[in-house]
């Protein structure tokens, strides 16, 4: 008989909901997110983040690998995986006289996944895809003119907040012996939200405020491919390749308005609706996984989003393509799981180098490079817990650096803690 799957299913359930009610918990805290979707979210797991982000050539039926569909057939035809993910951060802004330090957290991903019947596996899930959070203003002064007598301050100030979030459900299928294909079909939905303001000393000069406001909700697809390569009786290679469609996204309003204050008297207001304000990228990615012993596992990977050329409120140019290449590793002295606890913990690594997609006055704004490492171990000192249940620490340490000037210096230290429970089902108990 089916055992435990009833208790593991509620749970998840009730960590959904608890997981939508608080929108994923906003993460970011970049002046940077004020363009595009604001700060993408790399859809990383406990088993990618320690590695630099790799994944797409990726397969491990002990953890849920969301980079590529495919990897779903691997999942074991008697286990439920099912994982929850958080990070804090501290994130440091510098222009190369000041600094600001700023603290934030976010829960990050939860997923599950099982075997539907031989050579299929399912995934559903709830993360993020982009995160919008800044708050910054200036002060400066314009010379007396023919409009006022006397000098005048003006203080600027720009608030954005929202994100776009993604409940999926995906499936990868052996076609072939060492082929397997998947999709994930996700619901995307948020708000995006943009004001800047110019406030004056003088009383006589009324306010400006100008407000961008977009709410998404589509549908979005992601496929995937992974082969498999015996390259001896201990090592093999696996191939990956996915795609992810671009399209127009349903955008039920989208709308930009100028407004002139005079205390709470609004003197003059303009509302643009725009259609079809929003489009995805269409994103390629590659990559390639060694396994040597089920000990060593390396990797690497290359993702491409065609940012540029899509339209964002409506204007196209506006973004940059966006190219990410990471490289990582994984080693375990002990696969068996027989010997001491330091022997069966897995000890990992990884760096990667990316080009965003923002721009700032049409030019490419900046490069971002990180590294990390971390590890994973398992359960055996909880009594509702086996050791086939994980818990994944990992440490990275990102850094966003600016290619023109008036963009700020971004150093990220980000702590990520991710639990993986790993339940037995359909083991059938034999009466004796």
């Amino acid at each position: 008989m089916i055992r435990n799957n009833s208790k593991a299913l509620v749970a998840f359930l009730f960590a959904l909901m608890a997981f939508v009610s608080v929108k994923a918990q906003n993460g970011a805290n970049s002046p940077m997110t004020r363009y595009g979707f604001g700060q993408l979210a790399d859809q990383n797991t406990g088993l990618n983040r320690a590695m630099g982000g790799i994944g797409i050539g990726l397969r491990d039926n002990t953890q849920i690998n969301l980079h590529n569909p495919a990897s779903y057939a691997a999942v074991d035809s008697l286990t439920c995986l099912f994982e929850v993910g958080f990070s804090m951060q501290n994130a440091n802004f510098s222009d190369g006289t000041t600094s600001l330090n700023a603290k934030n957290s976010s829960f990050d991903y939860l997923a599950m996944q099982f075997r539907l019947f031989k050579g299929m596996g399912m995934t559903l899930g709830f993360l993020p895809y982009s995160n919008i959070g800044y708050n910054f203003s200036s002060t400066g002064s314009m010379p007396a003119g023919s409009m006022w007598d006397d000098p005048v301050t003006v203080t600027r100030s720009n608030v954005g907040d929202g994100g776009l979030h993604q409940a999926f459900v995906g499936v990868g299928y052996d076609v072939l012996k060492n082929l397997s294909v998947g999709l994930n079909v996700s619901y995307m939905f948020g708000e995006i939200s943009h004001k800047a303001s110019a406030t004056f000393s003088d009383a006589n000069i009324y306010p400006l405020v100008r407000n961008y406001f977009g709410e998404i909700s589509d549908v979005k697809l992601d496929f995937g491919a992974q082969y498999v390569l015996n390259v001896g009786k201990k090592d093999y290679l696996t191939l990956g390749a996915t795609y992810s469609l671009g399209k127009d996204l349903n955008a039920t309003e989208a709308y930009i308005s100028e407004q002139k204050l005079n205390g709470s008297a609004v003197l003059t207001e303009t509302v643009k609706h725009i259609s079809k304000p929003f489009q995805l990228p269409h994103a390629v990615g590659v990559g390639a996984t060694y396994v040597h012993d089920k000990r060593l596992t390396v990797g690497a990977d290359f993702l491409w989003q065609k940012f540029s050329g899509i339209r964002f409120f409506g204007e196209e140019g506006t973004l940059a393509d966006r190219l990410k290449a990471s490289v990582g590793a994984q080693y375990h002295p002990d696969p068996v799981g027989q010997g001491g606890f330091f022997k069966r913990m897995k000890y990992r690594v990884g760096a990667y180098y990316s080009k965003p997609y923002v721009k700032v006055d049409g030019q490419d704004a900046a490069h971002e490079y990180g590294v990390g490492g971390g590890i994973a171990f398992p359960i055996s000192t909880w009594g509702w817990l086996t050791q086939r249940s994980i818990i994944n620490i990992s440490g990275e340490w990102v850094r966003i650096e600016p290619k023109m000037k008036g963009v700020l210096t971004e150093n990220y230290l980000r702590l990520s803690i991710g639990l993986t429970f790993n339940e037995r089902w359909f083991m059938k108990q034999k009466v004796r």
